[in-house]
């Protein structure tokens, strides 16, 4: 009985410890704070705004278009043939379909430029990360955002300073 009572007590302290020591292997790094703050993403996002603000243009230049054709066929719908109504609305239909087709081409090609810009910013912090996780002793290294809560080591300033920022 003795004995069952001391490898017990050894498997206790023996479990104990190694959950204590677990513990100390495992940080965090807000990544949140340094997407938002990072240069290279801020100018990825100046760029991706440029880009909207092209294509909005072009999308608002081909609206106004559609809405003047629009206006200038209602008004004359009566004093023309039967037959040029139906050519104008077919070219009114067709232009409303080339609208919608440069919008989704558009949403496509912005959602690919920023994939574009943001994967190598996001392969240069988790890199980063990984640096500072293992120069630390780290075993493991989470974002603040997966924990309800995090007290322990916050290595975000130690990453922000790898990076340059």
């Amino acid at each position: 009985m003795k004995q069952l009572k001391t490898l017990l007590l050894a498997a206790v302290l023996f479990f104990g410890a190694n959950q204590v020591n677990a513990q100390s292997k495992i940080a965090h790094v807000n990544v949140e704070e340094l997407m938002t703050k990072m240069p290279a993403v801020l100018d990825a996002q100046k760029q991706i705004e440029k880009i909207t603000k092209t294509y909005e243009a072009d999308f608002t230049t081909m609206r106004n278009e559609l809405q003047t054709r629009l206006q200038k066929y209602a008004s004359e719908s009566e004093t023309v043939s039967e037959a040029i109504n139906l050519d104008r609305q077919k070219e009114v239909e067709d232009m409303e379909k080339r609208i919608q087709e440069f919008g989704q081409t558009a949403q496509k090609e912005l959602q690919t430029k920023q994939m574009d810009l943001m994967k190598p910013i996001q392969l240069k912090i988790k890199t980063s990360i990984e640096k500072v996780g293992r120069a630390k002793g780290f075993q493991y290294v989470s974002d603040s955002a997966s924990f309800i809560y995090a007290d322990g080591t916050d290595l975000t300033a130690d990453v922000k300073k790898d990076l340059g920022f």
